[in-house]
């Protein structure tokens, strides 16, 4: 499986423009042949362009410096000299270009297709044919070609999904993943099993899908660097709405399945505001593990009554509850998008 990596530095440069050049017709029988020396070519440039076939920036870790071609000089009979050849560099779809020296962001690729310019080329310089005028009929001058454009850029990957799937390691979120979309990823019986974000399609009525992402390594302390957590809420930025695994068996590790409700949104909070304000559905996980309905009615009520929050039933792994749960979400999807609409 290809690598995940969500940032690169790169350094960048275009084309520097091609000189202009100093000629002069020299022809037989042509006894006051005048300057005739082209222009240089321009340089060519750096675009970036938006690939939903792509979902690292692993390509960029690998290979940090990226140059353009230049331009070439003019040549006699006025002819101009060839254009440098323009880059275009391929980045997964979410991809945010920024400039490493002032921080400020040049281009956010956020739709498929989508391209930016990012360094031009240099101009080709003019030749001598341009200097021609009535009081200088042989000029000996012809201008250089300007230089192209340098950066040093950050790459910085931000998964394109509609709804997050959040909670405290080994949930299930993978396995959540996994069985409601075409996401494939590889899950374990441990902590930390889920290493990346796994991000995939899910189908939810007649010609109407979302995608769909789990999001690793919450835990308290996320939002400042504990666990893995803070490398990757970043990713559910762009989401609009969020499903909260709860597990309902926390007390076997020492925990509380509301205290742990309130850890992950005081994450969320910490992080950024606007994580904390998203809409969620709250999901008690492993329903095929529960033989206490007395226990899940507790925690129901719990809920209710301090968060305010309805809990739904699902288990991942036997597919209980995961129909309506598909539904629901794209149901309230639509309607998150209809009023920022």
């Amino acid at each position: 499986m290809t690598e995940f990596i969500d940032e690169a530095r790169i350094e960048i440069k275009a084309g520097d423009g091609g000189s202009g050049k100093i000629s002069f017709r020299r022809e037989k029988f042509v006894p006051r042949g005048g300057p005739d020396g082209g222009d240089g070519g321009n340089g060519g440039s750096i675009s970036f362009l938006a690939d939903h076939n792509l979902n690292t920036l692993l390509d960029y870790k690998l290979e940090r410096h990226y140059t353009a071609t230049s331009g070439e000089p003019g040549s006699k009979s006025q002819k101009t000299g060839k254009s440098g050849v323009d880059l275009v560099l391929r980045v997964p779809v979410g991809t945010i270009i920024r400039d490493v020296n002032t921080g400020d962001i040049i281009t956010d690729l956020h739709e498929y297709g989508q391209s930016t310019v990012v360094v031009k080329g240099g101009s080709g310089g003019w030749g001598n044919s341009h200097f021609k005028s009535s009081v200088n009929q042989s000029p000996r001058r012809a201008n250089k070609g300007t230089e192209g454009e340098s950066r040093s850029i950050r790459l910085e990957l931000k998964l394109m999904a509609d709804i997050g799937v959040i909670g405290f390691p080994n949930v299930g979120k993978s396995t959540l993943v996994s069985r409601v979309s075409n996401a494939k990823p590889k899950i374990g019986e441990y902590p930390f099993t889920t290493l990346t974000p796994n991000l995939g399609a899910v189908k939810w009525d007649l010609h109407k899908s979302f995608y769909i992402a789990d999001i690793p390594g919450l835990i308290e302390g996320a939002a400042i660097g504990r666990g893995l957590g803070h490398q990757f809420l970043k990713h559910i930025e762009r989401t609009r709405l969020l499903i909260h695994l709860i597990d309902p068996l926390a007390f076997e590790a020492g925990r509380n399945p509301l205290a742990d409700y309130k850890i992950i949104n005081n994450e969320l909070e910490r992080f950024s505001r606007n994580l904390s304000s998203k809409p969620q559905i709250v999901v008690i996980n492993k329903a095929d593990a529960l033989n206490d309905l007395h226990f899940l009615e507790t925690t129901k009520t719990e809920f209710n009554k301090h968060v305010g929050v309805e809990l739904r039933l699902i288990s991942a792994v036997s597919g209980q509850g995961l129909d309506g749960l598909v539904k629901h979400a794209g149901t309230l999807l639509e309607q998150t998008v209809s009023k920022e609409m």
